[in-house]
């Protein structure tokens, strides 16, 4: 396995980033890259930085889009590291130009030129008003048609082009028309970089056979193998997203009701805990209160997080995934006198058995799939209200399932959520004000 520097990425490139950075800026490039490979903002941030510096002129623009502001925003910083690594002599920094968390200036005539970041938006209105020559879209396959409707005439009239990246996400939309992604695979004008998991020499074999059993063959074909797939459906739909997504996180207050916590615990390395609080009310309405993601540390870390959280919202019920690293969690919670009697596991490989009438028990369904259609059914029925946050609506549509198997690649928030609203729809005490006075 060849080592990767993760401070300095630029010394450790793939063969298809190094190739990828160096293509003409005219050319229209189509990035597909197992999400577990990586690799695709790194390269996309440094041939961001290159056009600029190489090949732009005053007031030209590289705009990079993303599903929610924190990506894009990270592609930036990403730029950012490298251009004061390689050209800190050309970044602006004078008061009007300096680098903020939405653009990298570099020094050309009265106008400058250099990179934008912002989140996409549904009909692509981040990419209008800008002189721009080179549009970055990452995580393209989950976008909207509307948004490449409005955001592709700004590059006709500067000649412009565009780059595309994402991780396959199915080949066509529920009305069956082709997504505008799967068009791009399909258009022999892109310069294509089909990136698959044994492109990457830092892959760990056993690790990925390990991974091959847990999923389904169609799962291990999209996510790792980079191949567009069918039979892969969107579990909440865009129409379920834009039913329930309606509060602004902004001044929600506690209005009374019962309050519980849904708890997704991180793993190991770069990923994130995700907290969601949510309340049910007296017409059993269960509304959003709090949503949270932090990078995952200590355990200990994590648990008081959720006594915080617990201090401010006084949960009835919290629920952990007592699996893997949850169960370090979720030990420290029952070892605690506040929230010991609150703390439920809500394991996703746990299955609920019955009685059958022959007096055996059997089996039902894994607890994980019984959540998520909870989760559905209180949508449809009009009894969800969530934030109408960038990042909660992209972890919502990026589940999926096959058969009865569900997955996501960006779960967390998800996962949260499913164990709050869990537990608040199981709460079945008609005195729901009980103990708010």
């Amino acid at each position: 396995m060849i080592d990767f520097n993760l401070n300095l990425p630029w010394l450790t490139l793939d063969p298809w980033q190094k190739e990828y950075i160096k293509t003409p800026p005219e050319i229209d490039c189509f990035v597909l890259v197992p999400r577990q490979i990586g690799g695709k903002t790194t390269a996309m941030s440094i041939k961001a930085v290159e056009l600029c510096v190489k090949h732009y002129k005053e007031g030209e623009i590289v705009l990079i889009n993303s599903l929610t502001e924190k990506q894009a925003m990270l592609m930036l910083t990403k730029a950012k590291i490298y251009a004061e690594a390689k050209y800190p002599q050309l970044i602006c920094r004078d008061k009007d130009n300096k680098p903020t968390m939405h653009k990298l200036m570099f020094k050309e005539g009265k106008l400058n030129k250099g990179i934008l970041c912002y989140a996409a938006g549904e009909e692509g209105d981040s990419t209008r008003g800008y002189t721009l020559k080179k549009l970055m879209i990452d995580e393209g396959s989950r976008m909207k048609e509307l948004y490449f409707v409005a955001a592709l005439p700004t590059l006709s009239m500067t000649k412009g082009s565009i780059d595309i990246s994402s991780t396959p996400f199915g080949k066509k939309d529920k009305e069956g028309n082709e997504k505008f992604f799967y068009k791009c695979y399909k258009d022999d004008s892109f310069k294509k970089f089909l990136v698959k998991i044994e492109d990457c020499p830092r892959r760990d074999e056993a690790q990925i056979e390990k991974i091959r059993k847990r999923m389904t063959e169609n799962q291990f074909k999209q996510e790792y193998l980079a191949m567009f797939i069918d039979e892969l459906q969107q579990f909440f739909s865009d129409e379920w997203i834009e039913k329930v997504c309606i509060l602004k996180k902004e001044g929600i207050i506690n209005k009374g009701g019962r309050n519980y916590l849904g708890v997704d615990v991180g793993g190991f390395g770069k990923d994130v805990s995700a907290y969601i609080e949510v309340g049910k009310l007296s017409d059993k309405t269960i509304e959003q209160r709090e949503g949270l993601k932090e990078p995952h540390n200590k355990t200990t870390e994590t648990t008081n997080k959720i006594i915080e959280l617990d201090n401010k919202f006084k949960n009835k019920k919290i629920g952990v995934d007592d699996g893997g690293i949850g169960f370090g969690v979720f030990c420290e919670l029952i070892d605690n006198e506040k929230t010991k009697r609150k703390t439920i596991s809500l394991n996703n490989a746990s299955r609920k058995k019955e009685r059958e009438e022959d007096g055996e028990f059997s089996e039902k369904k894994l607890m994980k799939e019984e959540m998520y259609v909870n989760l559905k059914m209180l949508g449809e029925q009009g009894r969800l209200k969530l934030f109408n946050d960038d990042e909660l609506r992209a972890s919502l549509a990026s589940i999926q399932f096959e058969g009865d198997k569900i997955f996501g690649s960006d779960s967390h928030y998800t996962e949260a959520t499913i164990r709050a609203c869990w537990l608040a729809e199981q709460d079945k005490d008609l005195n729901i004000f009980a103990h708010t006075f």
